[in-house]
């Protein structure tokens, strides 16, 4: 009795905290507050207290409302058994049967639980107290099926409904179309689109909505369109649902004109659809169109949160327009749309892309100053730019602020290796090495595993190396940049060419270009191997990237060429590598000491000795592109007295090959000056003038190439050289 007595006390007390006016107005509590009671407990026991205190209330009785609310808290705590006393005891305690409402609840109870078969009974539940079952009982029965099985459901439509003169509405037909297209029974769903039809029942807008979502899911989005045509009024869901399907195939024309039509029908797509397009947009290097679609939606009163602003300024950062990105950080402010995290990590990756690292520090700091948390992302991203961009020492301080941060968890490897790849890319590796060591308190076998890679590596035992590495990925551990750069090595030593792109591909997956040494192990590779085409695609892709090349990533293809006797694509290699190193023609010495001298003098025996080397536009006659002058031409004369360089060696032959060119521009002004000159002084003054002019003409390339290479006769005392001084000699006489 005193527990009896004090729950009641409890239930009283609670009642009280729920009455909306004074208790001497209101003694008697009414079947709402009772309801609202009951739905308020923590267990079926506390509620079914809850209504037998109501129950013993003077002047106080129960009602459907009380009852299935009841019966809810009980559906809920799966007491099924108290449910069935309920429902027999209603008719001698309010005077009526259970209505529709309360059996409906049971049937939403009975399918949060999976009881399927006994929700299939409840039509005959229902029948016990001489009642037939309504439409919406049974379009409630339905929706539970649907859910867990479509063929059962199908089943209980046929037999259940139909077999007892039920034909349903079209609350009916959209619940059996939700479950076909569920399962991707599309054509099942068009033969009950056209039931409804032979039936007169007219499809609603929601029917059609879910056979077009479902044509969309499937890549169907020509005949999810064609279908849109059937519908008399198109919803703003309807053009959510194709708008949506053309940006997910990216096909962002026909995206722009659904949602064109949108507009033009008064819709305003919701904030999901339109981060979508302007994604799409972004990706399209289309992003002032994106800015002016995020205007029109906020003109049209439509939604337009942090995640559609974060796209754009992402957008903005990958065309490397991120000082666009930063104003558009401040318009958002303005417009109270306030940035969280992810706007500043886009920005923060936008600048280092972009290598103002010095105001992605400062990005860094302002987040701390208007209360937005550092997260992962932000320390890993803004590691790895330092890191790759050649400030290592800042990225070492912003990985000691991380480990200090209790907010972000230290044991993530990202940002440790993001340090070893700035060491990589500067080519400090006793740096890199002592780092990784370093790191072997909290990542102790990702280090083992790395550093037994590398010992393999240095060894030859590349297959050990490789095994050591799936073990590492397997076990969802990221390798460092420098465990890619020797395995890619490894592999080339080996002579294994499809080991070492697989895992450069990787490697570049990762974030991670090779830098020149590493790339230029793989074209040398592939150079011997005569892959020439595919080492030249290779070393565009990875230039295009952003990866630094050397002389030494040309000099394979120039001894490929020259070897071939194909000195014109030897030569257009030669141009790209004295473009790229300004310093080749100052300390070249053809002694074939070091690769880079030893490829030019090979690239230039075989161009003089065979005459094949042509000047393309911009580097004939001694042009420099950087200076605009013609240095070479101007020091030619004093330097055929000494012993000549490449640069002189190109340009004498050079001259010489123009013959055809010269005497076609002595044509030209022996004409002009004929053309100008009296009638009666024309043929003795312009035989004159020709003769004169043919002879300074051939004496000057001719005789120039002669002294220059009879010198390097004289100096280095070469044969061939002598002999191929005969030629100009001949030429010019």
């Amino acid at each position: 009795m005193n527990k009896s007595f004090r729950c009641s006390n409890r239930i009283y007390r609670a009642f009280l905290t729920t009455q909306s006016q004074p208790l001497l107005t209101s003694p008697v509590p009414t079947q709402e507050n009772i309801t609202r009671l009951i739905l308020e407990q923590k267990s079926a026991t506390q509620a079914l207290q809850t209504f037998r205190w109501a129950s013993n209330i003077r002047n106080f009785t129960h009602n459907q409302s009380t009852y299935r609310a009841l019966i809810r808290m009980l559906c809920n705590f799966r007491r099924f058994d108290c449910v069935h006393h309920l429902l027999d005891e209603m008719p001698s305690s309010i005077g009526s049967t259970p209505d529709e409402d309360i059996f409906v609840t049971i049937v939403r109870g009975l399918g949060r639980t999976g009881m399927i078969k006994q929700v299939i009974k409840i039509p005959e539940l229902v029948s016990k107290f001489e009642k037939k079952p309504t439409l919406k009982l049974y379009n409630s029965i339905l929706d539970v099926l649907v859910k867990e099985d479509i063929d059962i459901a199908r089943e209980f439509y046929r037999i259940k409904m139909m077999g007892n003169g039920i034909h349903g509405d079209d609350y009916t037909y959209g619940i059996l179309m939700k479950g076909l297209c569920l399962t991707n029974r599309i054509g099942d769903g068009f033969k009950l689109l056209q039931v409804m039809k032979t039936r007169g029942i007219t499809p609603n807008t929601v029917i059609y909505n879910t056979l077009i979502h479902a044509l969309c899911k499937n890549g169907k989005v020509g005949r999810a369109r064609s279908l849109m045509r059937d519908l008399v009024e198109p919803s703003d869901v309807t053009f959510n649902i194709l708008i949506s399907a053309y940006c997910g195939e990216g096909s962002l024309v026909q995206a722009l004109v659904m949602l064109e039509k949108s507009f033009n029908k008064g819709y305003i797509p919701d904030v999901i659809t339109v981060t979508k397009v302007v994604g799409l947009l972004c990706n399209n290097g289309r992003v002032s169109e994106a800015v002016e679609l995020l205007e029109r939606v906020e003109e049209r009163g439509g939604i337009v949160d942090v995640v559609a602003y974060n796209t754009l300024i992402n957008g903005f950062c990958r065309l490397g327009k991120v000082k666009v990105g930063c104003r558009l950080l401040k318009e958002m402010e303005l417009k109270g749309c306030m940035p969280n995290a992810d706007t500043y990590n886009g920005l923060i990756s936008g600048l280092c892309d972009s290598k103002i690292f010095d105001l992605a520090l400062e990005m860094f700091n302002e987040m701390k100053r208007v209360g937005i948390n550092w997260n992962f992302v932000t320390y890993d991203t803004l590691i790895h730019g330092l890191c790759s961009g050649g400030r290592v020492e800042n990225g070492l301080k912003i990985l000691e602020v991380m480990k200090n941060d209790k907010r972000v968890s230290a044991f993530h490897i990202s940002p440790y290796n993001g340090v070893i790849y700035g060491f990589y890319k500067e080519n400090r590796l006793e740096e890199s090495l002592a780092f990784i060591r370093k790191m072997e308190n909290l990542f102790p076998r990702a280090v083992d595993r790395s550093m037994r890679i590398l010992d393999f590596c240095e060894n030859g035992n590349i297959g050990e190396a490789r095994r050591i590495y799936d073990q590492m990925v397997g076990e969802g551990v990221m390798p460092s940049s420098l465990v890619y750069s020797n395995l890619v090595s490894g592999y080339c030593s080996k002579g294994c060419i499809k080991g070492a792109f697989e895992l450069m591909n990787e490697m570049i997956g990762r974030g991670y270009l090779p830098v020149a040494s590493t790339l230029n192990d793989v074209i040398i590779l592939l150079c011997k191997q005569g892959k020439v085409g595919k080492a030249s695609k290779l070393m565009e892709d990875i230039k295009g990237r952003g990866c630094l090349l050397d002389s030494g990533s040309y000099g394979p293809f120039i001894d490929v060429f020259c070897s071939r006797g194909d000195f014109h694509r030897a030569y257009m290699f030669f141009l790209q590598m004295v473009e790229k190193d300004e310093a080749l023609f100052g300390d070249l010495s053809f002694d074939g000491k070091d690769k880079k001298s030893t490829y030019c003098w090979g690239f230039w025996t075989g161009c003089t000795e065979l005459g094949c080397c042509t000047l393309p536009p911009g580097y004939g006659y001694g042009y420099g592109p950087k200076t605009g002058s013609y240095e070479t031409v101007k020091g030619l004369i004093p330097l055929v007295l000494e012993f000549v360089t490449l640069p002189d060696f190109i340009l004498a032959d050079q001259l010489t090959s123009q013959d055809q060119a010269i005497q076609s521009l002595q044509f030209y002004v022996s004409t002009m000056y004929g053309a100008t000159s009296k009638q009666d002084q024309i043929h003795v003054k312009t035989a004159i003038f020709i003769r004169s002019y043919t002879y300074l003409l051939q004496l000057f390339p001719f005789g120039l190439g002669l002294f220059s290479v009879f010198n390097a006769y004289l100096k280095r005392r070469i044969r061939c050289k002598g002999l191929n001084s005969l030629k100009y000699f001949i030429v010019a006489r």
